[in-house]
């Protein structure tokens, strides 16, 4: 497998409090009933699936395409609404919110997307971009704030402030996703599900924003779920991985342990490239 550059090394990782705690989750589509208008056929694209994850630390997962792992993530963030089980952060059940109380906790969890341009108005320049979401949630008492907030955290994710002014077209792939991480960054998050979001950048980019990520983690104390195909990515990124197959998780543990000795046989094939990814 072709693996990015990486220029340091990942460090330990910290002792943290749980974080976020996933009990028994499920996400079943409903596909076809009988004549009586009764369920008959279930796709369980999450199914039955359990995890914790502590501050500061790395989750990754991984699995063929179609195998339920982004559906998963949206599922903890509840951009998806599960069908059954738990998702609590910071002991907090999600699933027992109301719409606002939702909206408040959106600050702690932010989701950095595959495809940076698609989550960035492409009529907005992107200092305005980055501002916007911190004066909607009012992180700051004026606009002026926000956007003097939005320079500081663009230049920590690489974007010099003389690029204020660019729109989205104007900036390469990799620049995009660090605007994107800047914009996340903005609300203050605890926790960052990040689904492939290096999948679509060249190999030395992905090295840089992978690098990033680690920076802005032992900075900020950041937990990150991270959704992967590329399992060198997510040997190097994470502290635990889980490895997921037809909505359930087959296989799970420490990065070095799974390579070294994977015990199904659907891992090794994974590793081995004969899956879809």
């Amino acid at each position: 497998l072709n693996a990015p550059e990486f220029t340091q090394e990942r460090p330990k990782p910290r002792e943290g409090e749980e974080l976020l705690r996933v009990q028994d989750l499920e996400v079943h589509y409903l596909l076809e009933k009988d004549w009586l208008g009764r369920p008959r056929k279930w796709l369980k694209a999450v199914d039955g699936v359990s995890f914790e994850l502590r501050q500061g630390r790395t989750l990754g997962l991984v699995g063929e395409s179609g195998c339920g792992k982004s559906t998963l993530g949206r599922a903890v963030l509840r951009l998806q609404e599960p069908t059954g089980g738990k998702v609590f952060l910071e002991g907090e059940d999600l699933g027992r919110l109301s719409a606002g109380e939702l909206r408040k906790r959106r600050r702690s969890m932010q989701l950095i997307f595959q495809d940076p341009f698609a989550s960035l108005n492409p009529r907005m320049r992107i200092g305005e971009a980055v501002a916007e979401p911190m004066w909607v949630h009012r992180m700051h008492s004026t606009k002026q704030q926000c956007r003097d907030a939005a320079v500081e955290l663009l230049e920590q994710t690489g974007i010099e402030s003389s690029m204020l002014k660019r729109f989205p077209y104007e900036f390469s792939g990799g620049q995009r996703q660090r605007i994107g991480i800047a914009r996340a960054l903005g609300l203050k998050p605890k926790l960052l599900v990040c689904d492939e979001s290096v999948a679509a950048l060249d190999l030395s980019v992905q090295a840089q924003i992978l690098n990033l990520l680690l920076e802005l983690q032992e900075r900020f104390g950041l937990s990150y779920l991270f959704i992967s195909h590329d399992l060198n990515v997510v040997q190097f990124l994470s502290d635990y991985m889980m490895v997921m197959k037809d909505g359930k998780v087959v296989e799970e543990g420490e990065p070095k342990d799974l390579f070294a000795s994977p015990k199904e046989a659907y891992t090794q094939r994974l590793m081995e490239g004969l899956l879809r990814v």
